[in-house]
């Protein structure tokens, strides 16, 4: 998912890993512990957006605008399983507008949030990557391509701008409010995209075993969230906590029934997640708030944009609702495990 739709908010603002070890050792080779050569090892192809490419996870690289952090789960399940990893995820892609297609510089956000002199550069479409001999895949995407960020930016928004209502980003989506008919032709054409999207990674890489990734726990369960709080959910009222995470289930069951139907392994990352939510605190948090301090490995940090100067709190950087390390590790043990069963 991606930071889309923030500048709205900003106006509005300035005006008012045990498991895996387990698996590690399985596979490991039995032989005098050389390495297996790359073309003895399963091909591996990622595809996905930035909940996939793990962005604001340090290390992340930096050289296209699409923010892979190494510790995502494409690059743990790659290591894990001894696969030879292509790691095409990025930031803000789409199905049509980065998988099916390319994805274009203006829809490329970083980090770095501050793209370098020129630009970034256009990316070609994601199934470029996937050819006859590919033997697994995973893919996390859909977000982008319902809104997920406009929607939260919608619900930040209103927070502020309808104070005496208890939930204004659901009266707005939901029956005869003004976003209610928007949001049900995102999904309608997202049903249908998707559905495209897995047919031509069927036909791309034929043989391969794919899995569709669904999305982790954002706010399951809002007792622990406080308003105006960034690095929790902001300016999100506590009445609307429950329509987002009923959104995000609806989203995840449209996943998964795309998976059943074009015989895909289907992973499950939110129940794992459901005590792990945004507005969890310490180790049990697992998902960055919409302004947060970065976790991983390093000092790598990302120099705020003027649009993120305009958020308040004192978090590092504008996480804006991404898993952070720790969340990146419980995907890595459910993709690892799916696969693993898939393997027999």
């Amino acid at each position: 998912m991606s930071r889309h739709g923030m500048p709205a908010l900003s106006r509005l603002l300035l005006a008012a890993a045990a498991s895996l070890a387990v698996v590690a050792s399985a596979l490991a080779p039995a032989a005098s512990g050389a390495p297996a050569r790359a073309a003895d090892r399963p091909e591996y192809v990622a595809l996905g957006d930035s909940y996939s490419a793990g962005v604001f996870v340090r290390p992340w690289e930096e050289h296209d605008g699409c923010g892979r952090s190494t510790r995502n789960y494409p690059h743990q399940v790659a290591h894990q399983l001894g696969f030879q990893l292509r790691d095409v995820t990025c930031g803000a892609a789409e199905v049509v507008d980065g998988i099916l297609g390319p994805q274009p510089a203006s829809k490329i956000y970083g980090p770095p949030s501050i793209p370098p002199e020129g630009g970034w550069s256009d990316l070609p479409p994601q199934l470029d990557a996937l050819n006859p001999g590919t033997d697994y895949v995973t893919v996390g995407i859909g977000g982008n391509s319902l809104g997920f960020g406009s929607i939260v930016s919608k619900c930040l928004e209103l927070g502020i701008s309808k104070p005496l209502q208890t939930k204004p980003c659901t009266n707005y989506y939901t029956g005869a409010g003004e976003g209610a008919d928007w949001l049900d032709e995102r999904f309608a054409q997202l049903d249908a995209d998707f559905g495209h999207m897995m047919t031509a990674i069927h036909r791309r890489a034929p043989h391969a075993r794919v899995a569709v990734v669904g999305y982790p726990a954002i706010v399951p369960d809002g007792s622990g969230c406080s308003f105006l709080h960034w690095n929790q959910l902001g300016s999100v009222k506590k009445g609307d906590m429950p329509w987002l995470d009923g959104l995000e289930k609806h989203l995840n069951g449209l996943l998964h029934r795309h998976a059943d139907q074009h015989a895909a392994l289907y992973v499950d990352t939110y129940g794992p997640s459901v005590n792990h939510g945004v507005c969890e605190s310490g180790d049990a948090k697992w998902m960055y708030g919409v302004r947060d301090n970065l976790t991983g490995d390093g000092h790598q940090t990302d120099e705020p944009s003027e649009l993120c100067k305009s958020i308040p709190g004192s978090g590092e950087a504008c996480t804006f609702v991404h898993p952070n390390a720790r969340g990146l590790d419980n995907q890595a043990r459910q993709v690892t495990r799916a696969l693993m069963t898939s393997m027999g």
